[in-house]
C-alpha cells in the first residue's frame, strides 16, 4: 500500500507564507511526477504545481513567482513553498503522485487526504 500524508496547512494573513509538505510511504519503486492540486468550495480541482523526477517544474499562471515546488527524492517528499499569499489561494490543497510500485507496473495516481489553507484579507 502507498500513503501520501500532507502537512503544513493553516490560517495566514494576506501576504504571509506557508510551506506544505507531502511524504509518500509504502511500496514505492519510482515516483515519476509529484503534484499539488487545490480545490476551493464549489470549484473544480486545479493543478497548482508539478515537479518531475528530474526536477522540471510547472506552475499555474496565478501562482507563478509566488509558489515554489521542490522535492527530496531520497525521502519521497514534495514541498510547496507559498509566499505572498492571497485570499484567492484559500482552498484544500492535495498532494498527488504518479508512481510505480514495482518495475513492471504502469504508473498509477495516488492522493493525499488534503490540507486546508486559509488566507484572511
Amino acid at each position: 500500500q502507498v500513503q501520501l500524508v500532507e502537512s503544513g496547512g493553516g490560517l495566514v494573513q494576506t501576504g504571509g507564507s506557508l510551506r506544505l509538505s507531502c511524504a509518500a510511504s509504502g511500496r514505492i519503486f519510482r515516483i515519476n511526477v509529484m503534484n499539488w492540486y487545490r480545490q476551493a468550495p464549489g470549484k473544480q480541482r486545479d493543478l497548482v504545481a508539478s515537479i518531475a523526477s528530474g526536477g522540471t517544474t510547472n506552475y499555474l499562471d496565478s501562482v507563478k513567482g509566488r509558489f515554489t515546488i521542490s522535492r527530496d527524492n531520497a525521502k519521497n517528499t514534495v514541498y510547496l513553498q507559498m509566499n505572498s499569499l492571497k485570499p484567492e489561494d484559500t482552498a484544500v490543497y492535495y498532494c498527488n503522485a504518479k508512481l510505480l510500485t514495482t518495475p513492471w507496473d504502469l504508473a498509477s495516481n495516488y492522493w493525499g487526504q488534503g490540507t486546508q489553507v486559509a488566507v484572511s484579507s
